[in-house]
């Protein structure tokens, strides 16, 4: 006689079924016993993320471990290149982001630089990207998107996606369309709230649409979702829930047959309604096919409860169990494809500039008129980046600017890294230093007030600003600081914001480690 406290043969065939679709992540940097259990009883993805990251070497051979346990295990990560990185988020990225493809607009390019990132993460074992970006950044006040899309033009972000998605799939990594049915036209991040799209379906379909048909042209086998209300398609569930977007629009109208993926289900845009358990119910009944979580919420614990909230809502009839076997299938068969596929591309972990290269192209420089001999610059100059807030898809800790690189081509450089917290705890920039308890902070009076605020100062000023256009307060002292010395450089770095300020304007289409290096070595004349 079966004892009663254990589990009946359906709810185990339902519990593996429910394991086929988590996608989750974990904390540590080798395989905790529970992932490997649950790879045992039928987990079929894992996601890495930067808290699983120290350097390439430890991530093969943590991949190394997972796949010992499956060889079609899909191992996920979301590597955009550009401000969102994994692989590289300790030093900052080597390669330049979405914006600044696009600014060059040349698809060979693009391509090279997407399959030099394929190349990287499939050497690291990884067979899933979550990427590129194919929104289209068509409200330049957009706090998530941003610099991670191509551009703010519907057909410029239409042929890159197509050729990042043949670079990266080229290299035996798949790709992954992001974030159905675009969230480029948004001022809400998704992260904290619930986004809304305003337009129209035909606005929609004109606008937003092309990119991900772009994609599937291109091959790509996976899409993932966006945690948004388009009322014009569904005024009540937002499209990662909602089975008129996903199943109607995407399957029915686009013909896409491949893997629904889900964005990050701990987000605030669908758990603040529904809870992470009934937005995980309520993604696979609405057509998604595997669900990502573990970058807020990771380990065993949100596995599991996420694993029975799963089988709960198929035993009380609320998810059809057709539906989740229907997804488990997709994932199976993208496990198979993404695995063979990863065999059948040889490794090359051969070392490529190409990141340079298109940071290189990718700077845009206006001189004001008599400024001419500003640069390149004569000495060591004092520097001020103007920092914000990250958004959680970028990690705060990643290297960027152009205070270092320029500190390794001129000694001697000098620089401070405000926020808007520093100049509302001040009241104005030449204040900061007045502060004993900020040590970061020693000599800036002398820097700000003698050496950088004056006129007269021999020391040249570089302030560098990112995502300016979003962040009144990074105005306001950018504007502070140019009225002081109307002779600064100005580095804008993140999506331009259309003015010109500074004797010299100096754009780099991104915040990344390599864009500021190509950013410096313009201004020491090293290029």
């Amino acid at each position: 006689m079966q004892s009663s406290s254990r589990p009946s043969s359906r709810h185990q065939q339902l519990t593996r079924l429910a394991g086929t679709v988590l996608q989750p992540g974990f904390v540590g940097t080798t395989v905790p016993d529970w992932v490997r259990r649950a790879i045992a009883d039928g987990l079929t993805s894992v996601v890495l993320f930067g808290r699983n990251i120290v350097d390439p070497e430890q991530v093969a051979r943590l991949t190394a471990q997972l796949r010992a346990e499956n060889r079609d295990l899909i191992i996920a990560i979301d590597e955009e290149a550009g401000d969102v990185t994994r692989l590289e988020a300790w030093t900052g990225s080597s390669r330049p982001g979405n914006l600044a493809l696009g600014a060059v607009d040349d698809i060979d390019l693009t391509e090279s630089v997407a399959r030099d990132i394929g190349r990287e993460l499939h050497a690291a074992g990884i067979s899933l990207n979550y990427a590129p970006s194919a929104d289209v950044n068509s409200n330049p006040l957009n706090p998530v998107i941003g610099a991670r899309s191509f551009g703010a033009r519907t057909d410029v972000v239409s042929r890159h996606t197509a050729a990042w998605v043949r670079g990266l799939q080229s290299a035996g990594v798949a790709a992954c369309a992001k974030h159905f049915p675009g969230h480029g036209d948004t001022a809400v991040d998704s992260h904290h709230g619930l986004p809304q799209v305003s337009a129209g379906a035909e606005e929609i379909a004109a606008t937003a649409l092309p990119p991900f048909v772009a994609a599937m042209e291109a091959g790509v086998r996976a899409v993932m979702t966006a945690h948004l209300l388009a009322p014009a398609y569904d005024p009540e569930l937002p499209a990662t829930l909602s089975p008129r977007i996903l199943v109607d629009l995407l399957r029915g109208e686009l013909g896409f047959d491949g893997l629904v993926v889900t964005d990050g289900i701990e987000m605030s845009a669908v758990t603040a309604r529904y809870g992470i358990d009934g937005a995980t119910v309520r993604a696979v009944t609405g057509g998604a096919d595997a669900v990502c979580v573990g970058g807020e919420h990771a380990g065993e614990a949100i596995f599991h409860q996420l694993t029975e909230a799963l089988v709960g809502a198929v035993l009380d009839g609320t998810l059809p169990e057709a539906r989740i076997c229907e997804a488990a299938a997709r994932v199976a068969e993208f496990a198979a494809w993404s695995g063979s596929r990863m065999r059948a591309v040889a490794a090359d972990d051969a070392a490529s500039d190409i990141g340079l290269v298109a940071a290189r192209r990718a700077l845009r420089v206006r001189t004001e008129q008599g400024r001419e001999s500003v640069l390149p610059l004569v000495g060591a100059p004092h520097v001020v980046e103007l920092s914000p807030t990250m958004n959680l898809a970028v990690d705060g800790q990643t290297p960027w600017g152009v205070a270092a690189p320029l500190s390794d081509l001129l000694p001697g450089t000098t620089s401070v890294r405000l926020t808007e917290a520093d100049l509302a705890e001040s009241g104005d920039l030449a204040d900061l230093a007045d502060r004993p308890d900020r040590p970061d902070r020693s000599g800036l009076p002398d820097l700000l007030e003698r050496k950088v605020l004056d006129p007269a100062a021999e020391r040249s000023l570089v302030v560098v600003v990112r995502d300016a256009a979003r962040h009144d307060w990074m105005s306001a002292a950018m504007n502070r600081l140019l009225g002081s010395r109307p002779d600064a450089v100005v580095v804008e770095m993140g999506v331009p914001n259309g003015a010109a300020p500074g004797a010299v304007h100096l754009v780099t289409h991104g915040a990344t480690r390599v864009s500021g290096l190509a950013a410096a070595e313009f201004l020491a004349g090293r290029r």
